[in-house]
Order: structure tokens, then sequence, then C-alpha cells
């Protein structure tokens, strides 16, 4: 396959990146000696303030982004409080998020919940904060832009082209890719995406997230959560993701493969101008 860049990326993966993968010399099903790039995987430490939140594996890159995010997409950090710093320290590998006011993340930790999400995978508190009375753009998504977003996605230079065992999710407007981030967790990648759009105070209303991950509840709740319309995947759909989604009127849309797609919520968003 053959890869290029888009011209609309704002921020791309970096498959040449050194501190992103490592050399390895194995033997393939012949015998024979093979070198093959592997996806290095660092622990990162998030702080909030003064306390230690949690922490992740993930591959490294946009530590402040990936801290950021996480912590908004759990309800830690809100739109109203003031983020007055973000400091990562590589040698260390944390990363303290602190905000002018103090927060609530201690009830938040008292009630942490494991899902069945890799890496990260921890919603704090109450899955459905939050989700009550919401209410998502009537954005449009044509089925033309759905098709031209896939191939742009699936032919740009990536770590997953590279190395594989990796997801990425690409933030999208029409059709065209804007913002797109990789990690060996699905939510990580989620997480970098939207400490991105906070810090570049990115309208989501009128955008699709792609992903590469399955569209899990949790995708859900923090795509809607996030204002985003429209989520679309090359995987597949879990029955709790389909029904929040229905919920929500999260236009959700999975096995994208080819020009191939199944919507299961939010069809009336979809334009259908291409038979």
């Amino acid at each position: 396959m053959s890869t290029e860049t888009p011209a609309s990326l704002r921020v791309l993966p970096d498959p040449d990146a050194p501190r992103l993968t490592r050399a390895v010399t194995g033997r393939d099903q012949t015998g024979a000696a093979v070198d093959l790039r592997v996806v290095e995987e660092r622990p990162l430490t998030i702080y909030l303030n003064s306390r230690e939140i949690v922490t992740a594996m993930t591959i490294g890159d946009h530590p402040e982004w990936l801290a950021l995010g996480f912590l908004t997409n759990q309800g830690m950090v809100t739109a109203e409080d003031e983020v007055t710093g973000i400091d990562f320290d590589e040698e260390l590998e944390t990363v303290v998020v602190r905000t002018a006011r103090e927060t609530d993340h201690e009830a938040k930790l008292s009630r942490a919940t494991r899902t069945s999400g890799c890496a990260v995978g921890t919603v704090f508190g109450d899955m459905m904060e939050g989700l009550e009375g919401l209410t998502l753009p009537p954005t449009p998504i044509r089925v033309s832009d759905l098709r031209a977003l896939s191939r742009a996605i699936n032919r740009t230079p990536s770590l997953y082209l590279a190395a594989g065992a990796i997801h990425g999710t690409c933030l999208c407007q029409g059709p065209d890719p804007l913002a797109y981030f990789e990690d060996v967790g699905r939510h990580n990648a989620v997480d970098k995406l939207a400490g991105w759009m906070r810090v570049t105070g990115t309208d989501p209303s009128d955008k699709t997230m792609f992903t590469t991950g399955r569209l899990t509840s949790e995708m859900v709740i923090k795509c809607a959560l996030m204002g985003i319309p429209c989520l679309a995947s090359r995987s597949g759909f879990t029955a709790w993701g389909v029904e929040i989604a229905r919920q929500v009127g999260l236009t959700v849309i999975g096995r994208m493969k080819g020009e191939r797609f199944v919507c299961l919520s939010g069809e009336a968003r979809v334009v259908w101008d291409a038979s």
C-alpha cells in the first residue's frame, strides 16, 4: 500500500521517532533470522495538583496532552477548571497537571471502576455521569466523506503500518483528517486527542472521531462527552456501546473496510450520497 500524508493533518504520527519503537531480532517460521521493529511501552504517572492519579502504559509521545485529556475525560478536570500548568518530567516519567482550584478527584478515586479497555481502561465515578440531557449537534456526515477518510487514514504513515500492535484515533472534519494519535491502548489515543482539542480550543460540533478500536461503552461515552457527534471505526461494536449511543443520539459507524460499513445508531445524520 502506498503511503502519503494528507495536507489537512495538523498532528500526525511519527513512525521514525527513535523513542517509539525498538529493533528486535528473532526468527521466522523457517528459522531464518529477522529484524523487527516493535512498539515501546513506558509507564507514565499522572498527577493532578499534588495527588497521584494513575500510572498508564503508553508509547511516550504527547504526554502533556495525554494527561490533560485523561483527566478531562474522567471528569476530574472540568471545562470550568482553569489549567495553570502542565509539567512533564521525562526522567521521572511523570506529568503534573495543575489547576487554579482544588478538584473533587478524591471522591472520584474512591469510586474507581475497572473496565474492559486496554492500557488505561479505567473510568472514575459513575460512567453515565454527564450524559443526562446531553444534546449532540445534528451535523450531517456524508458517505463519500467516510470513504475518503478511510482511504486517507489507512494510507497515512503511522506506527501501525511500521510496527503494528497499536491503536489509532483521528479527529476529522468532512473528508479531511485533522489530528491523528496512536498508542498501545485506544483510550490513550482518545485522551491525547481530547487534550489537544482542549489546548487548541477545537470546536467538536462538526467533527467525526475515527478509531481503530472496538466501539465499546466507554469509547461511546468519551466521544459523546467530548461533544463529537459521529464515531467511526474499522472494528466492531458492543451491545452496551450501541445502546448508549442510541440514548444520547450519537452516530456510530463500525466495520469500515473498503467501501463497506454498518451504522447502528444516529443514521439520521448520514447523507447517503454514494452508491
